[in-house]
């Protein structure tokens, strides 16, 4: 596959998409950012699988490098883990001519990312996500963070990688759940800007994951090409950048109030998606039978659909800490039709009788 550069003038970077490139990370360190030493934070889900193979490819590159093993799951994407990381690279000396490598699924890529972006006022790191969330989505764009209480992501910053490093193969070691929180991510793609791919996943999606993972060259690159186009053009998320947040209103609630161990993030938002679309369909503001279409997609790769029993005014306070909202106002991506979306600016009763 092509590689898809993140046109950002002199801080451009390229994401590379390539079967078996888990094992060619060290030579592509090394092209990168030259003889360094690296820092491998990544967690105790992908470390069995991915770690030693990692390592490997750094020693035959002849690059130094250090690794940390975290706990998987959103709760390590918080403060003491962030302080936790600083330790470890205090510890491993890294200096700011060294670098981070950031392996793993989107936790992983937001925490070693901030890392990078605070320690010593900002190291290079690389991406090397292996999750379907963390490569369609996650690792493009310099978004990175960690979560707090009140809210996800309201600790972070704007920070690009040197690179992301995108292995397809990784995606065959995914267990279901993991599998179903990047299809959320990918709905998403399809819904705001790309109907030809939201079509590909009807016609897939029936087939289940074999018949999915025979077009996942197809699928990445569709959904890492349009995530890389409106970086370029918006890549502090003031304008278009917010359409990518399609469902995330909703989802990230009730991640907040499900105290991130409920619904992972993938699934949230598939969630997110059909209350909002429902909503916005029923008031006239998006084209009928929009709902139907994507709650038949959803359900067709078993997604969920209905808000858990979290009360409406639990969910609309934690609406309130979005990192959207401007003074009292939100900005609430909706669906015009299926490919196409807009930014529509309401206040926090907009989703009043969103069950």
């Amino acid at each position: 596959m092509p590689t898809i550069t993140v046109s950002l003038g002199e801080r451009a970077y390229p994401i590379r998409i390539e079967a078996g490139l888990i094992d060619r990370v060290g030579a592509h360190a090394r092209q990168l950012l030259g003889d360094c030493s690296l820092a491998i934070i990544t967690d105790d889900n992908v470390a069995p699988l991915y770690l030693q193979r990692v390592e490997a490819s750094l020693d035959a590159a002849g690059l130094r490098h250090s690794s940390i093993v975290l706990p998987h799951g959103e709760p390590t994407k918080c403060l003491a883990q962030l302080s936790n990381l600083y330790d470890f690279l205090c510890e491993s000396h890294v200096t700011r001519t060294d670098a981070i490598i950031a392996l793993g699924g989107g936790v992983i890529g937001d925490l070693a990312g901030l890392a990078a972006a605070t320690f010593l006022r900002g190291i290079r790191f690389i991406q090397v996500p292996t999750t379907l969330l963390a490569q369609v989505d996650s690792s493009v764009g310099g978004k990175v963070a960690v979560d707090l209480p009140q809210g996800k992501n309201l600790v972070g910053a704007f920070y690009q990688p040197a690179a992301v490093l995108c292995d397809p193969l990784t995606l065959n070691t995914l267990t279901e759940d993991y599998w179903r929180d990047g299809l959320g991510e990918v709905v998403k793609y399809g819904c705001i800007c790309d109907e030809e791919l939201f079509a590909l996943l009807e016609k897939c999606a029936p087939g289940g994951r074999q018949a999915l993972m025979a077009e996942i060259d197809t699928i990445l690159q569709r959904c890492i090409q349009a995530k890389a186009d409106v970086v370029a053009q918006d890549e502090r998320d003031t304008g278009l950048r917010m359409t990518l947040n399609f469902g995330h209103t909703i989802g990230h609630a009730v991640e907040t109030c499900q105290h991130y161990n409920g619904l992972r993030h993938g699934e949230a938002v598939a969630l997110g998606m059909a209350v909002i679309t429902r909503l916005t369909e029923g008031r006239g503001l998006t084209a009928p039978g929009t709902a139907a279409r994507l709650e038949a997609l959803l359900a067709a790769l078993h997604m969920p659909m209905e808000l858990p029993p979290i009360p409406e005014s639990d969910l609309i306070s934690a609406m309130g800490m979005d990192k959207k909202a401007a003074g009292k106002a939100l900005r609430v991506i909706l669906l015009d039709a299926i490919g196409q979306c807009r930014i529509h600016t309401a206040d926090t009763d907009f989703f009043r009788g969103m069950r």
